[in-house]
C-alpha cells in the first residue's frame, strides 16, 4: 500500500470515530500535556488503535488523539509525538502529520522541550521557533514524491508563518509573557549535546537544539499547511561548567512551563 493510500486509510478510520473536523492540529513535547486540559474534549484515541500510527515509547508522551475544541475553533491534539531516535523512519515520523492534512488541518502548532544553545536563555523560556536548521541524517522528503501529498522541491524560506509568529508576540504582551524568538536546530538524538556541541550548534546560528520538530515542520510545509512552534528551554549547555542533564529534569522544567505554553497557544487558536 502506498504512503498515499495508508493516510487516507487512516484519516478514514479516525473519521468514523470522531465528529470533529479540525481545522488545528497541535503536536505536544515532553512534559507539554497541560494543554490537554484547555481542549474541551469530544473524542480520544490511543496510537495502538490506530491503523498504520506508530506508537510513542518516551516517557512523558501519553500517546493519545484528542479530538474537540479550544473556543469555538475545531482542533486534533497529539499528546505524544515520534522521533527518530526510536527508531523509525523519517516517513513514520511524520506520519500523524500527513493525517492531519487529510482530515482537513490548515494550521499546524507544534511544541517541543529544547536545550538552550544562546547564552543569553535561561531554563524555563518560551522561545518561538523564526526559522531551523536541520542536521538530521534523514530526511523527511527523501524518495519517490507523490504530487497528491506536495510539489518535489518546497519552498523553505518561510517555514514558520510570519503572521502566526506576530499574533503570538502581541498575546504573550497581552498575557504578560515574555517570549525569545530563535533558531532550533534539528538533531538525531538520543544522546543529549556536549558542551563542545552546545558552543558549535550556537556559532552556527541556533538558538535552540533539539530531537523533533524540523521533519515535522517540513513535511507540514510539503503539504502546505501554515505552521506555528514554540520550544521550552529546559537546559542550557553553554555555561562555564558543564552540567549533567537528565530527561526527567527536562520533563520537570517543561512542566513548570507548560502553563505559560498552554495559555499562549490557546489564546493563539481561539483567534485563528
Amino acid at each position: 500500500m502506498s504512503l498515499y493510500d495508508r493516510i487516507q486509510a487512516t484519516a478514514s478510520f479516525i473519521q468514523q470515530k470522531t465528529a470533529t473536523n479540525p481545522t488545528v492540529g497541535i503536536i505536544l513535547g515532553s512534559g507539554l500535556g497541560g494543554l490537554v486540559d484547555m481542549i474541551e474534549r469530544e473524542t480520544s484515541i490511543p496510537y495502538s488503535d490506530i491503523p498504520n500510527f506508530p506508537v510513542s515509547t518516551v516517557e512523558g508522551h501519553s500517546g493519545q488523539l484528542i479530538f474537540g475544541k479550544i473556543g469555538n475553533c475545531p482542533v486534533m491534539l497529539m499528546a505524544g509525538r515520534f522521533h527518530y531516535y526510536e527508531g523509525y523512519s523519517m516517513e513514520e515520523v511524520t506520519f500523524p502529520v500527513r493525517v492531519m492534512k487529510a482530515l482537513g488541518v490548515e494550521t499546524v502548532i507544534i511544541s517541543n522541550a529544547a536545550g538552550g544553545t544562546n547564552p543569553g536563555f535561561t531554563i524555563g523560556d518560551l522561545m518561538i521557533i523564526k526559522d531551523h536548521i536541520n542536521i538530521c541524517p534523514e530526511h523527511p522528503l527523501r524518495g519517490p514524491n507523490d504530487e497528491r501529498l506536495g510539489t518535489r522541491f518546497p519552498d523553505m524560506s518561510k517555514a514558520y508563518d510570519h503572521d502566526l509568529i506576530a499574533l503570538a508576540k502581541d498575546i504573550a504582551g497581552e498575557q504578560g509573557i515574555s517570549v525569545r524568538t530563535g533558531v532550533y536546530i534539528g538533531l538525531q538524538g538520543p544522546t543529549f549535546e556536549t558542551p563542545a556541541e552546545y558552543r558549535m550548534l550556537h556559532i552556527m546560528g541556533g538558538d535552540a537544539v533539539g530531537m523533533s520538530t524540523v521533519a515535522e515542520v517540513i513535511v507540514a510545509r510539503h503539504a502546505g499547511m501554515r505552521v506555528f512552534a514554540l520550544s521550552v528551554i529546559t537546559d542550557l549547555g553553554v555555561t562555564d561548567v558543564p552540567v549533567i542533564i537528565t530527561h526527567e529534569e527536562v520533563l520537570e522544567a517543561a512542566n513548570a512551563a507548560a502553563p505559560k505554553m498552554a495559555g499562549l497557544v490557546a489564546a493563539l487558536v481561539k483567534r485563528l
